[in-house]
């Protein structure tokens, strides 16, 4: 019994090679004030509020509006953790991790006043197997008994796998124990939808608030505003501080423009922060202007680059022929081609810094230039010194492409002849996970979902994620690695399950379906008023639950 875990459309996947980091400050570690108007700058067109379809991070624009049963409790300098939020705890476990119970709190109401129950969990949870909501996080939808056939209350029923014996008990029955249930429990499909309130077609626009605020206004490509939520109560959620009044996202804005508006400090900008994080050619403008540079919240390493290999095409799927490639790679050319060392560092390990349990290793030495000696010896020995030709996909975009040109230089210098096929990013990552895609070579991104190594290594390397929508791009199977991230995804206790994903990191990377490039880091920009700023560990964004604004 094998392959229930599915892997989610990941943020990196969607922001593809504009990559995303973690860790940080700026302005943080100020006592919580309230009031003022928090203006958020956005280069979206669009906010969908809707739970069932959103990717958003437990800890961005939903996690203002709506509560899940747990969430991230994100502090600078400390590791990600999971807590309780409208459950009293992160999840009982019984029946060896397949089954999850949890109780809610007392005293939680719906911003109209009515009380939330465990019935508006479990219709949340379903209307996110419709397929008129489907693109949101959909771990959930494999791991529920009956998930894979469920297609949602609106023609389906009810999932007869999410119990609620009262109103304030839920329980989950899993086909395969799943020891990251809590994290996944933090998702936006574990959002309460009222079942009276929900039109599928409009619920995104303003839904029933849980959280600190509500919609006051909602202007499609213009502006989202929030205000109070005047039932949200604050005794029964620890994590988000509430402390602006009111909160715009102004969407539609040009990053560069929104730069060099937040470097003036001027006027509405100092209460403003940029949601997107700085290319090169803006923390340029920033490291020039002193007062801009102190304002710079820059994260440490995280989210990974990489470079996968179609491990089922022709020359590729030798060992010593990937081997190479690990090899003829140039980092140092790579990290300048990605902005320099402020916005990365060398990857040497698929499990990303800030996730529990990675150990660190380097199976394929090379110093800051690659080993184009070494590269050159595989080739011979694999019978390919000079007649090796690859085709590399890279988004059309200026940075992805540059840096698809510093790989193209790297490899070679070893021989191999690389074509570059520059291609829409939507495009690409829907031919990449296709059935059959013609690639050789994929420069590739990936932050995981939540800050487990399962998050690293099942979605990218699992054989169960090759084709059918799966981010396998080396197309890699490995029953061996298989059975690791069964055993570790059914780990319980995190210890055994974060030696077990070390493990299958060491494993994989022995098989060199992909070169690890960099672990990315990211710089946000806040006005001057803007207090409690930061990016931690995980994951590579603002914590916009506690940023308040100086009174």
């Amino acid at each position: 019994m094998r392959r229930h875990v599915v892997a989610a459309v990941s943020l990196a996947a969607v922001t593809a090679l504009a990559l995303t980091a973690c860790s940080g400050g700026g302005g943080a570690a100020k006592t919580a004030e309230k009031g003022g108007t928090l203006t958020i700058l956005t280069s979206a067109t669009q906010i969908d509020l809707d739970p069932a379809k959103s990717q958003n991070l437990a800890i961005t624009t939903l996690g203002l509006i709506e509560r899940r049963l747990t969430t991230w409790d994100i502090q600078p300098g400390q590791p990600a953790k999971v807590v309780p939020d409208l459950a009293t705890d992160t999840g009982t476990a019984t029946d060896d991790g397949k089954t999850w119970t949890y109780t809610l709190k007392d005293g939680l109401k719906f911003a109209d006043g009515t009380p939330i129950t465990s019935k508006d969990i479990k219709y949340g949870i379903e209307r996110s197997f419709a397929p008129e909501l489907s693109g949101g996080l959909g771990y959930h939808k494999s791991l529920l008994i009956g998930g894979e056939a469920y297609k949602g209350p609106f023609t389906g029923g009810d999932l007869a796998s999410i119990e609620t014996p009262d109103d304030k008990t839920i329980v989950f029955h899993l086909n395969a124990p799943y020891g990251d249930w809590p994290w996944i429990a933090s998702m936006p499909a574990f959002a309460p939808v009222p079942k009276a309130k929900d039109d599928p077609k409009t619920y995104g626009q303003n839904p029933v608030a849980t959280g600190p605020y509500q919609v006051k206004s909602n202007k499609q490509g213009t502006a989202l505003e929030l205000e109070r939520n005047p039932n949200w109560s604050k005794a029964t959620d620890p994590v988000r501080t509430a402390g602006p009044d009111t909160i715009v996202f102004k969407e539609s804005q040009d990053p560069s423009t929104s730069t060099q508006t937040l470097i003036s400090d001027a006027g509405s900008a100092k209460d403003s922060f940029l949601a997107t994080y700085l290319g090169a050619a803006e923390l340029n403008l920033v490291n020039r202007n002193p007062d801009a540079k102190k304002r710079l919240a820059t994260s440490d390493a995280g989210p990974i680059t990489y470079l996968a290999m179609n491990t089922q095409r022709g020359a590729l799927k030798d060992l010593k022929v990937r081997q190479a490639i690990e090899y003829a790679v140039d980092p140092k050319a790579f990290i300048i081609a990605q902005g320099g060392s402020q916005a990365a560092i060398r990857a040497t390990t698929l499990i990303t810094p800030g996730i529990p349990g990675r150990e660190e290793f380097d199976l394929y030495p090379t110093g800051d230039d690659g080993d184009v000696a070494k590269a050159t010896q595989l080739l011979a020995e694999a019978g390919h010194a000079d007649d090796l030709k690859l085709t590399l996909w890279a988004a059309n975009d200026d940075s992805a492409q540059a840096q698809a040109q510093a790989l193209e230089q790297g490899i070679e210098r070893a021989g191999i002849q690389v074509t570059i096929k520059p291609m829409d990013v939507t495009t690409m990552y829907t031919e990449a996970t296709g059935d059959d895609p013609d690639y050789d070579l994929i420069l590739g991104g990936w932050q995981p979902d939540f800050p487990s190594a399962n998050g690293n290594i099942q979605p990218l390397f699992d054989s169960s994620q090759i084709g059918g929508g799966g981010y396998n791009l080396a197309r890699y199977s490995n029953p061996e690695v298989d059975k690791l991230i069964d055993q570790a995804t059914a780990a319980v206790d995190q210890a055994t399950a974060q030696q077990l994903w070390a493990q299958a990191d060491k494993r994989i990377m022995q098989d060199a379906p992909v070169v690890p490039l960099t672990y990315a880091k990211q710089s946000f920009l806040r006005g001057g008023d803007v207090e409690n700023f930061f990016v931690a560990s995980f994951p590579a964004y603002p914590n916009y639950l506690t940023v308040t604004l100086k009174q």
